[in-house]
């Protein structure tokens, strides 16, 4: 072997060592062990004051989870009172609360109470705060003691029904788990029946009426939809009729709370409006208001919103300096495009709606 060769071994083998070397920390850093000897003793490391290697061969400990937050009664009462409308809701609910509040209070005293069915029929038109609503609830129920987990489960005909056989009750089942111990949200319910004579959906109600008796006390079911629809729907089985006889009718937005709703996003957002501007919005909602069921309520502010920012972001971009101000500052051309009125929007006036 020529001196040439013994340099490349040499190399070599201190590049397996280092290696070896870098594998044994590399395996104590990932799972808190010491490494081992050859002879299976294990190697103590010293402390290295420079680098932090090899402080400890302890395992590190696993930290603590955060501690729940536990929420009251008045604090959902609270933020339910924030909520911008929805004042029959409240009201509703707010009765709702009192009426389990006393019932409870009754068993505690030895006295008898009604068999109450908390389950709800929510009906309104889209973007009315019906899912809002029901993720609220299921923390209500939860705070109440009536549900041990007080979670939300959303779901609709998609999420229940199989295009086979027997497949539906297997798959309507598989949901109705998830959902236990909290509450099972079905949007556009009524899509479950009156269908054809083999559609599964009736499979799926009769899944939906046993899991409510199987799981009385520690599940509940919201089904929402429009209020015809819903109406016809409860209807169509006297078991539904039994179990569901509580209604909160969520009404369209007016005008102005659609207003104070784009206001709230802009105050979120970092958003603002002048005068002018903030009157002419007030005219597009006025005129958005007479048909909210194509406008989409809530839905439509929300998309009106993000159209409005996107039409500042086109406008900025142009721009070879923004500053602070600008970057806050909604134009009247931003809402102008964003309610479809200018020819330079990138999407047209019927595309405020909720498809």
């Amino acid at each position: 072997m020529d001196r040439k060769d013994e340099i490349i071994k040499l190399q070599m083998d201190v590049i397996q060592q280092m290696t070896e070397s870098n594998l044994k920390r590399i395996a104590d850093d990932l799972w808190g062990l010491p490494t081992l000897k050859a002879g299976g003793e294990p190697v103590v490391k010293q402390n290295d004051t420079k680098t932090g290697i090899g402080e400890s061969t302890k395992p590190q400990e696993v930290p603590k989870p955060e501690p729940e937050v536990v929420e009251t009664i008045e604090d959902l009462k609270k933020e339910l009172e924030s909520y911008i409308g929805l004042q029959i809701v409240k009201q509703e609910v707010e009765s709702l609360v009192n009426l389990v509040t006393i019932q409870k209070l009754r068993v505690k005293n030895d006295l008898p109470v009604e068999d109450l069915s908390l389950h709800l029929v929510f009906s309104g038109n889209p973007g009315t705060g019906k899912t809002m609503i029901a993720r609220l609830m299921s923390r209500i129920y939860k705070v109440l003691g009536i549900l041990s987990k007080g979670h939300l489960v959303e779901t609709d005909r998609s999420g229940l029904v199989a295009g086979y056989v027997g497949q539906t009750a297997i798959k309507t089942s598989e949901v109705i788990k998830k959902a236990l111990g909290g509450v099972l949200f079905i949007d556009e319910a009524y899509a479950l029946t009156g269908a054809t004579e083999n559609d599964y959906g009736q499979e799926a109600v009769n899944t939906l009426l046993k899991a409510m008796e199987d799981n009385r006390d520690d599940l509940v079911i919201i089904v929402a939809g429009y209020p015809a629809l819903m109406r016809g729907f409860i209807k169509s089985n006297p078991g539904l009729e039994s179990r569901f006889n509580r209604f909160l009718y969520f009404e369209d937005y007016s005008a102005k709370e659609m207003l104070d709703i784009f206001d709230m996003r802009c105050k979120q957002s970092g958003y603002t409006l002048d005068y002018d501007t903030h009157r002419q919005l007030e005219g597009y909602l006025q005129k958005f208001s007479e048909n909210n069921l194509h406008f989409g309520n809530a839905r439509g502010v929300r998309n009106l919103f993000e159209r409005a920012v996107s039409a500042q972001a086109n406008r900025l971009a142009k721009q070879k300096e923004v500053t602070r101000d600008e970057l806050m500052k909604l134009t009247s051309e931003d809402v102008r495009i964003a309610a479809g009125e200018e020819k330079q929007a990138a999407k047209p006036a019927d595309t405020l709606t909720n498809e």
